[in-house]
């Protein structure tokens, strides 16, 4: 049950401090889990601004940041390259064993991956990151492996939230005065 679990607060800024890697499933973290297709099979995918900046703000500071998705999409690539993700995992189920090798390939440790997720298939890997996080609308597993709960919901926010805690992590206060970051969004 989702309030049974942590804020993003309650974990403390120096186990934030410690991440260097923060990846994210895609459908139903940045987006609201909704899928969109057309007669004529055109997909559309509707993705947060206020994420988007987040991620950019964290590349600006040097966090790496990384989408693994369970299924193939044309919008999620767009969408990632306008942001300048640099690693998109598509079509994978095994979150787990995508994120350990995504570590590894970087040298960076389980206590330095936040993992952010909202379905079964990402339970495993929101418990081996060092920070595991979910949404309100997470279904059960999700829930019960994840140390946090965002207070927005997905596609809405939510992993802005997570990078704000990042930033303000390795700042000292909150990240988003007028004139930070830049890039698109």
């Amino acid at each position: 049950m989702a309030s049974l679990r942590a804020s993003l607060s309650a974990i403390a800024l120096s186990r934030w401090s410690a991440i260097r890697l923060f990846a994210m499933d895609v459908d139903g973290i940045l987006t609201d889990g909704t899928v969109r297709v057309s007669s004529d099979g055109v997909e559309t995918k509707s993705f947060s601004i206020l994420d988007g900046l987040g991620l950019v703000r964290l590349r600006e500071r040097g966090v790496v940041t990384a989408w693994i998705s369970g299924r193939k999409s044309g919008a999620t690539d767009v969408r990632a390259a306008e942001l300048k993700i640099p690693h998109v995992i598509q079509g994978r189920i095994d979150k787990l064993t995508v994120l350990q090798g995504l570590a590894a390939q970087l040298g960076i440790k389980a206590a330095e991956c936040a993992y952010m997720g909202d379905d079964d298939i990402d339970a495993a890997a929101l418990r081996w990151a060092g920070i595991g996080i979910t949404v309100p609308g997470a279904m059960p597993a999700a829930l019960a492996a994840a140390r946090a709960v965002t207070a927005r919901s997905a596609g809405h926010g939510a992993v802005r939230e997570v990078c704000e805690r990042l930033l303000s992590s390795r700042l000292g206060t909150a990240e988003g005065g007028p004139g930070s970051g830049t890039g698109a969004a």
